[in-house]
């Protein structure tokens, strides 16, 4: 269904002329179709509601990740008219605040030495988290693979730790449409895909978490090559005084194909290391110490890139 429903999306969107256009932000070079997210959504929500009619789900769970569909909307509409900024906000917070209702709450902040059980400042900083991980991974959408290989990784260890089926229907949503936007992209997956898979992510997060409280930090593990990327980019923007509104190409990601590296080669290394996180949560029981591991590794990499020279 993915498959065959993102070549649908692409063949309209040449017809129409809903092509992403290149821009001072673009790392693609000729106007591409976008859109293809549509297909990963409508496959995800069918997915997740064959999974509550099959009670293989739980319903908590799939009220969270059913509001998806709310941002899904909005960010399809953004795609084609670009909405203000703020009223996208707006939902996005909106879309947090409900989800986070469904799950009940994000209840532990687990830091190993010490644990934060505030109510408030705990579901404060879920909402601020879901908010974040929705616009990160619209930022690190950028070059052919990228994100969609990202989520595959994400879905597949995410059932190889849980063993949850909700992981297998993100895995083949976005398997579709990765076919078509693999190496030589014919078509990108837009606002309405990435901002979609962060969600997904976040509650993934929260929900794991409140199941046991050291999760939260198998997630942030798992899921720290976008996240390092997308932080510390924005606090170095902010460090210098930019303007954070504007487009830019200083993500990690970005700096290596402007070293030349093809969209193919950064996207396989990626990979690679994604597989290496997984490996780390999988083999050691300290998850902590895999914490501490992969921030090492990943500010290890971003000072090789930051030497790199054209």
């Amino acid at each position: 269904m993915s498959f065959s429903l993102t070549y649908l999306v692409k063949e309209y969107a040449i017809k129409r002329s809903l092509l992403a256009e290149v821009n001072e932000r673009s790392s693609h070079t000729t106007p591409t179709p976008h859109g293809g997210g549509v297909a990963i959504a409508i496959t995800w929500f069918l997915g997740l509601i064959y999974l509550y009619i099959s009670n293989e789900i739980v319903p908590q769970l799939f009220y969270a990740l059913i509001v998806g569909i709310i941002l899904a909307l909005v960010s399809f509409l953004d795609d084609i008219y670009e909405l203000s900024a703020k009223l996208r906000l707006v939902v996005q917070a909106t879309v947090a605040v409900v989800g986070l209702y469904f799950l009940g709450g994000f209840e532990i902040l687990n830091f190993g030495l010490f644990q934060i059980t505030s109510t408030l400042f705990n579901n404060i900083f879920a909402v601020i988290l879901i908010m974040w991980f929705i616009n990160l991974y619209n930022f690190l959408d950028g070059i052919n693979g990228y994100a969609g290989s990202e989520a595959v990784f994400l879905a597949f260890a995410g059932f190889l730790l849980f063993g949850d089926n909700h992981f297998l229907i993100l895995l083949v949503s976005v398997l579709g449409f990765l076919y078509w936007n693999w190496n030589q992209a014919k078509i990108f997956m837009g606002d309405v895909g990435s901002t979609l898979l962060g969600y997904n992510v976040a509650i993934f997060t929260i929900y794991y978490a409140n199941q046991d409280s050291s999760n939260f930090w198998v997630w942030i593990v798992l899921f720290s090559l976008f996240w390092f990327d997308a932080t510390i980019t924005l606090l170095k923007r902010a460090l210098n005084r930019e303007v954070l509104s504007q487009a830019h190409k200083k993500h990690l990601y970005q700096r290596l194909t402007q070293h030349g590296w093809s969209h193919y080669k950064v996207t396989n290394w990626a990979i690679i290391f994604n597989s290496s996180l997984l490996a780390m949560v999988y083999f050691v029981s300290n998850i902590f110490l895999v914490f501490i591991l992969s921030l090492m590794l990943l500010y290890a990499i971003m000072r090789v890139i930051e030497k790199m020279r054209n």
